[in-house]
């Protein structure tokens, strides 16, 4: 298959394009970096969709604020950073973590049915940082997670390969994104970007449909 060359026959269905996974961008704010311990507050998924040609685009995007679950640590230097100063506010209109990730998983339960795919499979920026701490709120949960359990697309490597940048906002520049630093750390601002980066190198590298043996 020599990717070099401009497909005739380009691959139109992302359950091919994929070998049946759904790719679906997520993002997370935290307040620290221990999956397991530390509270999960903001999640962003975003849905993806091939085109006629071929080509992979942004879709639609779901945003969750989250309650930190009880016993959970809130890490001073991680709130600073991500801007929740206070992520029991009323204003924040969070969620308890079930409600939230049943609310979030919803659509891509649908996606993947809809698409006829075995799975969702995780694209984010140092993806299994945001793949560990889904899985642990869904273990705390009990809400089955609809993500391969330890296969990720990690937009880190990806951008760091063709655009040889692996900071985000590095990284969405070159790729001809514009980047807003005001914007930056609010889940859904970073999973729109990760999207568009992905889908910018994906579409880079069109697949050939298979030859037909018939």
């Amino acid at each position: 298959m020599n990717f070099s060359e401009t497909p005739s026959q380009p691959i139109t269905d992302i359950k091919q394009r994929f070998r049946g996974f759904l790719p679906v961008v997520v993002d997370v704010e935290t307040a620290g970096f221990e999956a397991n311990s530390h509270a999960l507050l903001q999640v962003a998924v975003m849905t993806l969709r091939m085109d006629e040609q071929g080509l992979l685009h942004p879709d639609q995007i779901y945003q969750e604020n989250i309650l930190p679950f009880e016993g959970s640590k809130l890490d001073a230097s991680a709130l600073k950073f991500n801007g929740i100063d206070d992520p029991y506010h009323p204003f924040r209109a969070a969620k308890p973590e079930r409600t939230a990730l049943e609310q979030l998983f919803a659509p891509i339960r649908t996606q993947i049915k809809q698409t006829g795919c075995t799975r969702a499979i995780l694209v984010g920026h140092n993806a299994m940082f945001d793949l560990n701490f889904i899985k642990h709120a869904s273990e705390r949960t009990k809400v089955k997670c609809p993500f391969h359990q330890f296969s990720t697309f990690d937009t880190v490597s990806l951008a760091g390969l063709v655009y040889g940048e692996t900071v985000l906002s590095k990284a969405v520049a070159a790729a001809g994104f514009n980047w807003d630093n005001k914007q930056a750390h609010e889940a859904a601002y970073d999973t729109e970007r990760t999207a568009q980066l992905f889908c910018k190198i994906v579409n880079q590298w069109p697949l050939i449909k298979p030859e037909s043996n018939a």
